[in-house]
């Protein structure tokens, strides 16, 4: 848990420019917002990006992890206590969303939040009223912008009691989905130098550079453990390295023999394989099987791509085919090309002609 300025952000090039439209579009409002990626992938620079572009970047950004509290601490950590509430509760304290008073909290790994908590927090966004450990009566009304992450899938959790689905709907206001690194590797230059730039900013670490065989290396590895993967791998360059320039052999082992443990673009492929799979044996259409879940975030453009890919293969690049075998009437096949073009997805068919 810690307050992060907006200065420490990667600015205007931010990592994931794909987000970048969404990310301006987002911040202007004041609406709840859900952060869905998996592990590492930059979920909380997001957050960080949407509150520092928001009419509340000058007020403060407080994040907090759900998953590294228990719970009986983390209710006083999001509520605040009084005096003598609990063993070790010496004097009145302020929680979490009362420091985060006019700005904005960021509530990391929602999904580990227990149930209990979540009616807390559910009541929470309702009322917008503090009830602090201890207190026998509510500590006043904060406006406070609620911006949750998960690596998890909310949606199965319901299914299997294990998150509120009123609370979900609570935060799903406006859902945001963070890719893997690995699919948008034209950010690694720019992250590389704002870690380098991070390290070395207080004094303590030479400035160093990376060279091209290294940048080559860290190009073609999968990066599993995504942007956090990459910070710390930067980090222990420049503490173990003592020459100015990082080599590739200074990387660790597995990104020099390129073991990342996924093949390039192995999830997003996964993905589109089984929406593949339920359309062609399923018989299932574009329509009520793709087009919600990307309309809903769940699923990112990339796999989209991957899944269009899919069809010109089978139909040696004929679109009409491609509309047809994603069982579509004939009359939808403008409105699909429609929707490939303005979303981005349309893969080119010459590449697919024999």
């Amino acid at each position: 848990m810690r307050n992060e300025r907006p200065g420490e952000l990667l600015g205007d090039s931010i990592v994931l420019r794909e987000l970048q439209e969404e990310i301006n579009h987002v911040a202007r409002s004041d609406a709840k917002v859900l952060i869905t990626g998996e592990s590492g992938s930059g979920k909380e620079l997001v957050a960080v990006a949407v509150h520092a572009r928001s009419p509340r970047a000058t007020k403060p950004f407080v994040a907090v992890n759900c998953a590294g509290v228990p719970e009986t601490l983390l209710e006083s950590e999001l509520f605040g206590h009084v005096k003598g509430s609990f063993t070790g509760a010496y004097r009145d304290r302020p929680g979490k969303l009362e420091q985060a008073h006019h700005g904005t909290i960021f509530l990391d790994e929602i999904g580990e939040m227990t149930l209990r908590m979540q009616g807390l927090l559910l009541r929470f966004l309702e009322t917008g009223e503090l009830q602090k450990v201890g207190a026998d009566q509510t500590g006043g009304r904060v406006s406070v912008r609620v911006i949750a992450a998960t690596n998890r899938s909310l949606r199965d959790m319901i299914g299997q009691g294990q998150f509120r689905e009123d609370l979900f709907y609570r935060l799903n206001v406006i859902h945001l989905v963070v890719p893997p690194l690995r699919e948008h590797k034209e950010d690694i230059p720019v992250l590389v130098q704002h870690f380098l730039n991070r390290l070395s900013a207080d004094g303590r670490y030479v400035p160093k550079e990376i060279s091209q065989d290294a940048f080559a290396a860290m190009l073609d590895y999968a990066w599993p453990g995504n942007v956090r993967e990459l910070e710390n791998v930067i980090e222990r360059c420049i503490v173990t390295g003592t020459k100015q320039v990082i080599e590739a052999n200074d990387l660790p082992a597995e990104v020099r023999e390129n073991r990342g443990g996924w093949t390039r673009r192995e999830r997003r492929r996964g993905a589109a394989d089984a929406l593949f799979k339920r359309i062609v044996e399923r018989r299932e259409s574009f329509w009520t099987t793709v087009y919600p879940l990307y309309m809903q975030r769940e699923i990112t453009r990339s796999s989209v791509r991957d899944l269009v890919r899919m069809g010109l293969k089978e139909a040696r690049g004929n679109y009409k085919i491609v509309a047809r075998m994603f069982h579509m009437e004939d009359s939808e096949y403008k409105r699909f090309l429609n929707f490939l073009r303005k979303h981005d997805c349309q893969v080119p068919f010459k590449e697919f002609r024999e």
